[in-house]
């Protein structure tokens, strides 16, 4: 199982303070977290992409390119990519560079994204988001796999005789997930292509979360992908440590009750009964954590966030700290225990390399 943390890289005022960074200080703050994930034994970081203030990261490929030249293990990832006010072809591009610049430790997540002025910025209309979702991995997957694509769809000019250019790495794509809060049509398009589903479930109780993640294991097996269980399932969380409990509440209160996404709505504690987010001491994120087992099932990714609402940085890199001390290591071991041989790991390149080669192989025998 992959454990790993992502940013949505907010530029937000320190509550305590006042004291808001600059999109230079906070863009390289990024790549200093990320490079501390790697240092603390993390197996994931992945960026989100916003296109709007308070946020710096609206180049994706940019910021993970830099990071992998300073990085030699940690997979990289987005929390999301925009399929909607994306162009296809472009992120065919951008990603598949990406891949030979950080030798095949990429994927992605694609997503609708939730801003609705972006979507007019990008020449889209938000009242079409599926249908765009849709037909645009669609493209997106022939262009990965397909050397000449003659293409005519509903949102974008033909494409006539286009060949990517460079094709991915090995001639495998990167791994796709498919991130959603609430979009069974989300769930659908992942199950169909036999893609991985990442459910960010910080805002939303277990019920729910259990309820998307198990429409798209069934329409997996539907789909004839694997068993239900073979589905190649994501969690996003929030946590926020300190040795002591009451400690980490004290000092994470100021933080919730003015964050952009949180704040001026149910307490502190409320929200963290009511939803995946813990803030308290190492051994209470492990046990909430491994209670994301109890109506997921055995799943591949775990990402949390860390570093959001103004946190300074020093704080985050403390976070990490505790993480990969003191909740990773046991996080492993606990998810491991009675995990079935049949339910695969997260794929990565190398595994997808193998698989295509095996599948080659059977082919031509």
């Amino acid at each position: 199982m992959q454990f790993g943390i992502f940013t949505i890289g907010d530029v937000t005022p320190d509550p305590t303070t006042g004291r808001a960074p600059t999109e230079a200080e906070r863009i390289r703050a990024t790549v200093t977290i990320a490079k501390k994930a790697e240092e603390v034994g993390l197996d994931v970081f992945a960026t989100g992409e916003h296109h709007n203030p308070p946020f710096v990261p609206s180049s994706p490929t940019t910021l993970l390119g830099y990071i992998a030249g300073q990085t030699e293990r940690i997979q990289l990832s987005t929390a999301t990519t925009l399929i909607t006010t994306n162009d296809p072809v472009k992120i065919a591009e951008d990603y598949a560079v990406l891949q030979h610049l950080a030798d095949g430790r990429v994927d992605l997540m694609l997503g609708r994204g939730n801003t609705g002025p972006v979507y007019p910025w990008f020449g889209q209309d938000i009242r079409t988001a599926v249908p765009l979702t849709v037909e645009n991995y669609r493209l997106l997957r022939r262009l990965w796999r397909e050397e000449v694509v003659d293409w005519t769809g509903s949102y974008r000019s033909p494409l006539q005789g286009f060949t990517l250019a460079p094709r991915p790495l090995d001639g495998v794509p990167p791994f796709v997930w498919h991130g959603s809060i609430r979009t069974p049509e989300v769930a659908e398009l992942a199950a169909f292509y036999g893609d991985g589903f990442f459910a960010n479930h910080i805002f939303w109780p277990p019920s729910h979360t259990k309820r998307m993640v198990q429409l798209y294991r069934q329409r997996f097996e539907h789909h004839g992908r694997g068993d239900a269980d073979q589905a190649i399932v994501g969690l996003g969380g929030h946590v926020f440590l300190r040795p002591n409990s009451q400690d980490a509440v004290d000092e994470f209160r100021p933080y919730f009750d003015n964050a952009p996404v949180y704040g001026h709505g149910p307490s502190l504690e409320e929200f963290a009964e009511q939803t995946p987010l813990t803030v308290g001491s190492p051994q209470q994120v492990i046990d909430k954590t491994l209670s994301f087992r109890d109506y997921v099932g055995d799943y591949q990714r775990q990402l949390f966030l860390v570093d959001h609402a103004g946190l300074p940085l020093k704080t985050v890199l403390e976070q990490l700290d505790l993480l990969g001390e003191e909740v990773i290591p046991v996080l492993r071991k606990e998810f491991a225990a009675g995990r079935p041989d049949h339910v695969p790991d997260a794929p990565t390149h190398e595994s997808l390399v193998r698989a295509a080669r095996i599948a080659t192989a059977e082919r031509s025998a």
